[in-house]
């Protein structure tokens, strides 16, 4: 996603070693990028984004993003819940309807 989209990147300020990704045994992270994103017309929001090697395309949220921003996740719902700017916004997952038409 970072090739595709030409994100800037910087030195990763605490660089680490993944395991188990791509099927392969080791990945160093040396690189980040930080990513402006938008959901819907409501929000948008930036993330710093650690640069591996990856078949996804897709911004994958963690526990920095959910803790940062005092997310709520509801599993059940397949939700996340929180306050940007005084507005309540809830990401949801797409139907599957919508998903094939992001391809």
């Amino acid at each position: 996603m970072v090739e595709k989209l030409k994100l800037p990147t910087e030195s990763h300020p605490h660089m680490y070693k993944l395991q188990c990704l791509n099927e392969g045994s080791e990945v160093k992270v040396t690189k980040r990028s930080l990513v402006t994103f938008f959901v819907g017309q409501k929000y948008r929001d930036q993330v710093w984004c650690d640069v591996v090697p990856m078949d996804a395309c897709h911004l994958l949220f963690g526990r920095p993003w959910q803790y940062d921003r005092r997310a709520h996740q509801d599993c059940y719902a397949k939700t996340y819940s929180f306050i940007k700017d005084r507005v309540e916004i809830k990401l949801t997952q797409l139907p599957p309807s919508e998903l094939d038409k992001s391809k």
